[in-house]
């Protein structure tokens, strides 16, 4: 191991040490595993899955037994009442697009109730002008801030009763932001406010780097609509590509027609050879989801032991994959991306640098030596230089590889 990644002896020693502090965490984490397992492996024998489910289509994707299977699956696992499960979704922000645009129409107003988006959707919502945006369909946005973690419930109320809202938007995960992601019992909390309120009001939640870190999903807690993408959590690092929606029946087929053609709706959308992968990449995703679990409770408590800020501690409760690490030093946090990228399968010899890339208004560095492009559900690093300068971890196929280029990138910051 040292021979291959010149990992710190003390760094070794630490992380001896930090295992012992973290058996209890982990032990919750197989707890969480097997539970979510029981689930996944419960929806494939109640869908009948054989291996005719495999075969994929071309095309227009016509009478495709294998997707319809699919979307019953991801149905059952996350309480819907439909889904959409395709390769066309480009990525999660894609995803998330096509649904705002199905929900939305011009004079509406979308409501976000977890403060500002993540980075990307910004241009999609008008925040930064952008021609294509619902800003210039004239969809109106409006948002507000949490408090201490928790959703400002009276402003949410006032703001419901005052004015006509078409759908408020809930970002679970931090994004690249200071705050702590949002737990489902908060969700349900929330939900429970609104709806004394508001009976109608869409209540959409960006569930991305979320899916089987708690026992339960939004929908089950009064969610309307939740998205998400297959090379994060649920793609086990199996699927190339694509994206879900999943919930109301009658939102799911609006997605489809904005994401396909109105009319033809969930009936077309080749899958070609993409069946299997998303079958197994469902089915993986429970050991691979708690994999980066273990993952990020190591970091969070070996950085912790250094003097760096960890969010959330090794601790404490968690709602999504992702672990941010405080360094207040921007050659600290570049550091430590590089080494991730060093102890990468893939690009081990690439030295990331912060640049600009498209969606984000500030230079970001990502290391990510992924087998998929983007693939933040195998071990990455990334986040945008600008104070407090933060950088946000997820992901790791296995536990073993993720303590490893954990290791590794202390190794580089301690140099």
């Amino acid at each position: 191991m040292n021979n291959s990644l010149e990992i710190d002896k003390k760094v070794l020693d630490l992380a001896k040490e930090v295992e012992e502090d973290i058996k209890d965490e982990f032990a919750s984490c197989d707890g969480l595993c097997l539970v979510n397992t029981s689930k996944v492996l419960n929806a494939f024998i109640n869908n009948n899955v054989s291996a005719i489910d495999f075969n994929g289509t071309d095309g227009y994707g016509y009478n495709d037994v294998g997707r319809e299977k699919i979307e019953k699956i991801y149905s059952e696992i996350l309480g819907a009442e439909d889904s959409l499960v395709r390769t066309q979704f480009i990525s999660g922000s894609h995803a998330l697009t096509v649904c705002l645009f199905a929900c939305l129409r011009p004079g509406d107003v979308m409501l976000s109730i977890t403060g500002l988006p993540y980075d990307t959707l910004h241009e999609v919502i008008g925040i930064r002008d952008n021609d294509s945006s619902l800003k210039s369909y004239g969809i109106k946005y409006e948002q507000i801030d949490l408090i201490d973690n928790e959703f400002n419930v009276d402003k949410i109320k006032d703001t419901l009763k005052n004015k006509k809202v078409k759908l408020i938007e809930i970002q679970r995960s931090k994004g690249y932001s200071s705050r702590k992601s949002i737990s489902i019992s908060q969700i349900e909390n929330v939900v429970k406010e609104i709806r004394s309120v508001d009976k109608d009001v869409i209540i959409m939640v960006d569930n991305c780097y979320c899916e089987f870190v708690e026992e339960k999903s939004p929908l089950e807690v009064g969610a309307d609509v939740i998205v998400g993408s297959l090379i994060k959590n649920f793609g086990a690092g199996l699927v190339p590509n694509g994206g879900y929606i999943a919930g109301k029946k009658e939102l799911v087929y609006l997605a489809s027609e904005r994401l396909g053609v109105p009319g033809e709706a969930k009936e077309v959308g080749p899958t070609l050879d993409m069946n299997k992968k998303i079958l197994q990449g469902i089915y993986m995703a429970p050991a691979v989801v708690n994999s980066s679990l273990k993952t990020a409770i190591f970091a969070s408590r070996m950085l912790e032991k250094l003097g760096f800020e960890t969010e959330p501690k090794y601790n404490e409760h968690r709602s999504d994959i992702v672990q941010s690490i405080t360094f207040k030093d921007p050659d600290k946090m570049i550091k430590y991306c590089c080494g991730i990228q060093m102890a990468s399968a893939i690009d081990s010899y690439v030295k990331p640098v912060p640049d600009d890339m498209p969606g984000y208004g500030d230079k970001i560095i990502m290391a990510a030596g992924t087998f998929i492009q983007g693939s933040t559900i195998e071990l990455s690093c990334d986040g945008p230089l600008r104070e407090p300068y933060t950088a946000f971890q997820q992901g790791g196929l296995t536990y073993e590889y993720g303590k490893l280029g954990v290791m590794k990138a202390i190794t580089e910051i301690l140099k």
